[in-house]
């Protein structure tokens, strides 16, 4: 009821602004029109998806197949009763195997740990390989301590995609799952996604990505952020046969993949180019909404603004070099709508920017975008009903008002702007993974374009409070600049809180060594090799 009442407004909204009468003056109204025209196509296709949510992809071969996967009788005689990560899993009566890759690249030892103890213990029998490009030796002694396998590549070739592949082509499971080293998978993990696969053109079954490291504004922002996308958004995919991998929580059927000769490696965002060519061959994609892994989401400045850069572009390449319109793609109509939607998902990030100029351009020259004939309240009305309503939504989603999401949602159009920008120029991006260790760079090394925008609007601000009392009024325009200012400023007091820490961090880092330097002299570093190999390990 709540979407459909949100459509409503949306329509009504969309009338309001193409209305004649309506029109004001021509640059603030083309602006408007631009980014808002926009905002609404992209709302009512993700209302429209919203809608197709409450299809269950839980068919009666599902609930079979799960209610056949563990054969009681055959785990007491083998006497694995206490032993549930070695239980035989069967499909259609033959007995399946399944690897499980960690993918690691330089992620905080206990972080890794926690993901591959998870991993050994979830119920049903599988091997479990830890997938390091970081080349860590300590990452290797934590496998073999674990009981899981190591493999180490030569090279970096192909980032994540190309560590998969490696590991595909040294292992024989029939099905393989995926996780990153920050998701730490729930024991019923396979017992709830393998049963899909009794459907044999499932090639992959995607679980949501949630976190358990809500603790700070960026990582609560971070993480609100994606909340619609998986609790309403994916699922309505799945009627359509759209639902896409997002990269970790997923479990592969190996013959699928090698259909289309390998996990996508031409791009950083191998995830959703993996799936729009197997949906080209006529797989099927599921996915489900039940929690079956928790992770960690960016909790610094740096690590928010690479992910997002990383995601955009990747959206924006599948829209410039894989047109999901094109005839070329062997796509549903539904399919096409919903890739198309998701490759320009991420221009809804930069109309912010369109809309930050309209209230400056009033405040310095009078240009208003909406006929001053037309009164206050009725822009508000039409207005509310198309933010306000999606506000709702999401309220219902999320249980509450996150705050946090607006802010982040308002401040990080320079990251889709850059991302637009390699896309269209084909400009390669250096890998990056969340929760990678090493030495923090300042934040406002990636928050200088939001710096400079918060400045203008700042001083737009204190120009329209001057105007106004000079002329006796205060316009609306001059209250949504001071707001676009408070959001912008919230960011920019994140980023420098997050800065101050870092700069004690250091401190406390240099303290240290000077003790320890002063204690004991330094010992030689160890050697590593860097050869590829796989080590240790049992099923």
């Amino acid at each position: 009821m709540l979407v459909l009442i949100a459509t409503l407004g949306v329509l009504a909204y969309a009338s309001f602004l193409l209305r004649p009468s309506h029109h004001g003056d021509l640059l603030p109204f083309l602006l408007v029109i631009t980014a808002e025209t926009w905002l609404i196509a992209q709302a009512l296709l993700a209302l429209w998806t919203i809608l197709s949510s409450g299809y269950d992809a839980r068919d009666f071969a599902y609930h079979e197949a799960k209610r056949n996967l563990f054969d009681p009788g055959r785990i007491l005689t083998a006497g694995l009763e206490t032993a549930p990560h070695r239980w035989p899993m069967s499909l259609h009566e033959q007995e399946t195997s399944v690897d499980i890759f960690i993918t690691t690249y330089g992620e905080d030892l206990a972080v890794i740990r926690r993901t591959v103890a998870a991993a050994l213990a979830i119920r049903g029998e599988h091997r479990t390989l830890v997938l390091d490009d970081g080349k860590s030796d300590e990452v290797r002694e934590l496998a073999l301590e674990l009981g899981a396998e190591y493999v180490r590549r030569e090279h970096n070739a192909g980032a994540k995609a190309g560590n998969i592949n490696q590991a595909l082509a040294m292992t024989d499971g029939e099905f393989f799952a995926v996780f990153d080293a920050d998701f730490a998978p729930k024991q019923e993990f396979l017992h709830e996604t393998m049963p899909y696969f009794a459907t044999d053109k499932v090639a992959f079954v995607q679980t949501p990505q949630t976190y358990g490291n809500l603790h700070t504004v960026l990582s609560r922002g971070s993480g609100y952020m994606q909340s619609v996308f998986y609790s309403l958004i994916q699922s309505g995919k799945n009627r359509f046969n759209a639902a896409f991998c997002v990269g970790t929580n997923v479990v592969f059927r190996r013959n699928a993949i090698a259909d289309i000769g390998g996990i996508y490696q031409e791009s950083k965002s191998e995830d959703i180019w993996t799936s729009v060519l197997l949906h080209e061959r006529g797989w099927r994609s599921v996915y489900t909404g039940a929690v079956l892994a928790v992770g960690d989401t960016p909790e610094t400045v740096e690590a928010y603004s690479k992910q997002q850069l990383r995601w955009a572009t990747g959206a924006f390449e599948i829209l410039f070099r894989h047109n999901p319109l094109s005839r070329k793609r062997n796509l549903t109509t539904d399919q096409r709508i919903q890739y198309l939607t998701t490759a320009t998902f991420y221009l809804n990030g930069i109309a912010p920017a369109l809309l930050l100029l309209v209230p400056p351009l009033q405040i310095y020259f009078n240009l208003t975008p909406v006929d001053l004939g037309v009164p206050t309240s009725t822009w508000l009305l039409y207005y509310a009903g198309f933010y306000f309503m999606q506000i709702v939504v999401a309220l219902y989603t999320m249980g509450s008002f996150r705050w946090e999401t607006l802010m982040l949602s308002s401040a990080s159009f320079p990251i889709y702007i850059h991302a637009l920008w390699n896309a269209l120029t084909k400009r390669e991006r250096k890998w990056h993974v969340t929760g990678r260790v090493g030495a923090s760079s300042s934040p406002f090394n990636y928050t200088f374009p939001q710096a400079l925008v918060f400045l203008f609007l700042l001083l737009t601000t204190v120009v329209g409070l001057w105007k106004g009392q000079v002329t006796g009024s205060f316009s609306l325009a001059l209250v949504w600049n001071a707001l676009n200012t408070v959001v912008l400023g919230i960011f920019l007091s994140v980023a420098w809180r997050e800065a101050r820490e870092i700069r004690a961090q250091a401190r406390r880092v240099r303290r240290g060594k000077r003790r320890l330097a002063a204690a004991a002299p330094a010992s030689p570093a160890p050697t590593s090799t860097t050869s590829t190999h796989l080590v240790g390990g049992s099923r």
